[in-house]
């Protein structure tokens, strides 16, 4: 039994108002689950708790990333939290928040060298200024956070302290669950000439769970470095998952993905781990959130 130190990060930054007035509901995460039994679930050897981040929707001087300078600030916070746990030897678990804090914990994760990267997303979050118009409207950095990790986009969130380069390498990371590619209007097909390994939400349901992590296991073989866990609970189906600001079909199912997730979770090359964009507003009962805490607890600590 590792020593997991709980990391609780209650961002909605990353996110766009889906109306106007509307403020993402995703910063209240990591309260909503700690109630439905998060802590008692996976028995966390220590908890840190990050202050909310002040949400503006509107745009700043200086950048076109909607909360730029606040989710830079923010990330350099959960940076120094994630490297303290790394540090003393424990697995960190940073409970979202929106898919912006994917920055922060491989921020902290390339302090010491190298690091690859299992995105488990629904989208793949690839949207940068190569594939979209910056002056037609604001970035939200929870659809860019994979553009960002490999270095696409503006240096406010892709230049990090006493880091050279990008936090990871596109051959370091494999994304799977993506569900749009296949879309004629797929708006970012540019993704499809990086040496990123692909494994959408189709194939994947296709070559069924054990052969997506064996394909999983060799490309982060390959990259040969430690490697960090990003989960966004949108990969799951909208019939399962609809708490989520983005929901769509179809998904992976959930004992599926604890069967993707787990192996990778526990192999001593994953350092830690983050689950993000779960929205507590979109699940007035809290059936949601249990299911939620079932499942990352079938993942992290498996019986």
């Amino acid at each position: 039994m590792r020593d997991i130190r709980l990391i609780r990060a209650p961002s909605n930054l990353g996110l766009r108002p889906l109306r106007p007035g509307h403020v993402p509901g995703t910063w209240r995460g990591p309260e909503a689950l700690t109630k439905a039994g998060l802590v008692v679930a996976l028995a966390p050897d220590a908890v840190v708790d990050l202050e909310r981040p002040a949400y503006s929707a509107e745009a700043e001087p200086g950048t076109r990333l909607r909360n730029g300078n606040a989710i830079r600030r923010f990330n350099l916070e959960l940076a120094d939290a994630v490297a303290d746990a790394l540090g003393r030897g424990e697995w960190p678990l940073v409970i979202g928040g929106d898919c912006s804090v994917l920055l922060g914990v491989l921020a902290a994760a390339r302090r010491s060298g190298p690091v690859a990267l299992a995105h488990v997303d629904g989208h793949s979050d690839f949207r940068h200024p190569g594939n979209y118009d910056v002056n037609a409207m604001l970035g939200s950095a929870a659809g860019m956070d994979l553009a960002l990790a490999t270095g696409r986009g503006e240096a406010l969130l892709t230049e990090w302290p006493g880091i050279a380069g990008p936090l990871v390498a596109d051959e370091a990371v494999v994304q799977i669950g993506e569900r749009n590619s296949r879309d004629p209007d797929f708006a970012w097909a540019d993704i499809n000439a990086t040496p990123i390994t692909r494994i959408d939400v189709f194939t994947a349901r296709e070559m069924g769970a054990v052969a997506v992590l064996e394909k999983t296991s060799a490309a982060l073989a390959r990259a040969d470095c430690p490697c960090w866990l990003h989960l966004d609970v949108d990969v799951l189906d909208q019939t399962v998952m609809p708490a989520v600001d983005s929901p769509g079909s179809p998904g992976i199912d959930p004992d599926d993905l604890v069967a993707m997730l787990s192996p990778l979770a526990v192999d001593r090359r994953c350092i830690g781990m983050d689950m993000t964009i779960f929205d507590p507003d979109l699940d007035p009962t809290g059936e949601l959130a249990r299911m939620l805490v079932s499942l990352l607890g079938r993942i992290v600590r498996p019986a």
